[in-house]
């Protein structure tokens, strides 16, 4: 699972779920991507289980990249404790995503193969999501809301 080696600080701030993905909204590396609708906290879990679902699905064939990583901490106080007495002890790690945000990436395999295997990580996730291919249009979105996530 995704964890990072070493960082600064134990606890971060909650932070905003506000605006779109500015970078890491294009396809990069491979052909087809999955490109997030909503914003969440996508958890190092769940990113497993999408990456399982894809690479289960092609096999031997193509190329998979990860283009999110969990790099926030959260932090959870044992069950039964009273309010106060500071912040909880580090629970697990997150990735922060906003809409726009490409998660995943495939390449060396067919639009059919991608897509199904894209379905099946989709399936995976916390939020609505669609599938993109790297000429930049989006896959069966509708043509009315003027090409990309608000």
């Amino acid at each position: 699972m995704l964890i990072p080696k070493r960082v600064k600080y134990r606890k971060m701030h909650r932070g905003r779920r506000t605006g779109i993905a500015t970078r890491g909204a294009t396809v990069a590396f491979g052909d087809f991507g999955l490109q997030a609708m909503e914003a969440c906290w996508m958890s190092n879990r769940q990113i497993e289980a999408a990456r399982r679902a894809m690479t289960r699905h092609v096999k031997r064939g193509g190329q998979i990249w990860i283009r999110i990583f969990p790099d926030k901490s959260i932090t959870k106080k044992p069950a039964e404790t009273r309010m106060g007495s500071g912040k909880g002890n580090p629970e697990g790690w997150v990735a922060v995503i906003k809409p726009g945000r490409v998660l995943f990436e495939m390449g060396g395999v067919t639009p059919q193969v991608a897509k199904e295997a894209m379905k099946l990580a989709a399936a995976k996730l916390p939020i609505k999501t669609r599938f993109v291919s790297a000429a930049g249009r989006a896959q069966g979105a509708p043509s009315t809301d003027g090409g990309g996530p608000r």
